[in-house]
């Protein structure tokens, strides 16, 4: 019986870690350096699909400048989802970003409660898109920004589609006022 709980238990714990995007104690990058694009500041929405439902949300994302090399970034709207593990305040989930890139990839280093999650940014045809690496993208430890970001830059070279954490991603957002 023992055996059999501890077996129920770690598959929870792998599902569990198979459901959250990448989060890293380290950036791709050890500063940023990169200049903030003037076009991605304001507000950007789109709307997600709620877990199983046919629902969607609206979901908000702000950029503003926090220096000439990092972001201010909000998230809001539906967050229902989020609220168990702790990073929304009151309505919202704030935090710092900068830019990175790896190969012809860019990159943004979200920093939110001390945890650093990687997501590509992609921008075409007036939108963007927000794609959080998936925590599993990775077997290897990762012990600095050099192995993180030579992680990312095997990962994105050996896959057709690289691993993104669909739950989590911001798809074709547009402008908003």
């Amino acid at each position: 019986m023992k055996t059999l709980f501890s077996i129920l238990l770690l598959f929870s714990v792998a599902i569990l870690l198979c459901g959250c995007p990448y989060s890293s104690a380290y950036p791709l990058d050890e500063s940023s350096t990169i200049y903030v694009e003037e076009g991605l500041l304001g507000k950007w929405a789109t709307f997600v699909k709620k877990p199983n439902t046919y629902k969607e949300e609206p979901v908000k994302m702000i950029l503003s400048k926090k220096s000439d090399t990092e972001y201010n970034i909000a998230f809001t709207g539906y967050l229902d989802e989020l609220k168990s593990f702790g990073v929304v305040q009151s309505d919202s989930i704030t935090g710092t970003a900068f830019m990175s890139t790896v190969g012809k990839y860019q990159f943004l280093n979200i920093t939110i409660k001390n945890k650093i999650y990687i997501a590509q940014l992609l921008v075409k045809n007036e939108t963007v898109s927000l794609l959080p690496l998936v925590e599993h993208f990775t077997a290897k430890i990762v012990h600095n920004s050099i192995g993180l970001r030579t992680a990312v830059d095997y990962h994105y070279k050996m896959r057709v589609h690289p691993l993104v954490d669909e739950e989590f991603c911001l798809r074709d957002m547009v402008r908003v006022n």
